[in-house]
């Protein structure tokens, strides 16, 4: 399925962001805008059931990613893409949509490598599943840092979201991390992650993965500590190579 796709900046440097559940391009405003300024070209999509992709009779986290190559790969144009960061359910589908664009770094933001089991895991599918749309009220008060144009966002992209894409995370079996190392990468964890446990973590540090923790954020770290976020992800990204320097 082709995807729609937000492209920006004209940069030498190809970035692919990928957005979380409920979400789509918009979320990375900020981010992409600060890409853009360090000399990215910016590739955000909206994966199937969110934004401005199309809807699907199937779900599942397979599919997004073949849907990110399908629409992806033809962009590049026989470049190097140079780095590919998701955010959550997109932090899963970046790492699978690795061994076929070849990205030269990785950065994944809380991703969705795991889910609690037990009580808490079936609590949160039910919370997932059934509740409602948030109002306005509810997100300042779930998320006070955020940004008033980030609370408009949030209701906007969840506006345009179709909730049966949360069958596609029905087997939570899925959510794991990719097998091997691909590429460099970051994992930029919310101090309160909703996913990561320490052990998950330590188990990504053995796998070579660099692991930090962005203080005073919960899931999305991006919109909650901004600045600290994008340093986190800027002094990486100047440290590895090929990457020019930032």
């Amino acid at each position: 399925m082709k995807l729609a796709v937000h492209e920006t900046g004209t940069g030498p440097r190809t970035a692919v962001l990928i957005h979380g559940i409920m979400s789509d391009h918009r979320a990375w405003h900020r981010v992409g805008f600060e890409l853009e300024e360090q000399g990215f070209r910016i590739i955000a999509v909206d994966l199937a059931g969110h934004g401005g992709s199309p809807r699907s009779r199937r779900y599942s986290p397979r599919a997004w990613a073949d849907d990110v190559v399908e629409t992806v790969r033809p962009m590049l144009s026989g470049r190097r893409l140079d780095v590919i960061m998701g955010h959550s359910l997109g932090a899963l589908v970046a790492s699978m949509v690795g061994d076929r664009l070849a990205p030269r770094a990785a950065v994944y933001v809380d991703p969705a490598f795991a889910f609690p089991k037990g009580v808490r895991g079936a609590v949160m599918k039910l919370v997932f599943a059934a509740a409602p749309r948030p109002p306005r009220s509810a997100l300042v008060r779930w998320n006070p840092k955020w940004s008033a144009v980030d609370v408009d966002i949030e209701l906007a992209t969840l506006r345009d979201w179709d909730k049966r894409t949360m069958l596609g995370l029905a087997n939570t079996r899925l959510l794991a991390p990719p097998a091997r190392l691909l590429a460099p990468s970051l994992v930029v964890l919310a101090e309160k992650s909703l996913l990561i446990t320490d052990a998950v973590a330590s188990g990504l540090r053995r796998q070579g993965m660099t692991v930090e923790t962005v203080p005073g954020t919960g899931h999305t770290v991006f919109r909650d500590e901004h600045a600290r976020f994008m340093d986190v992800v800027q002094r990486w990204l100047a440290a590895q190579s090929p990457l020019p320097a930032l």
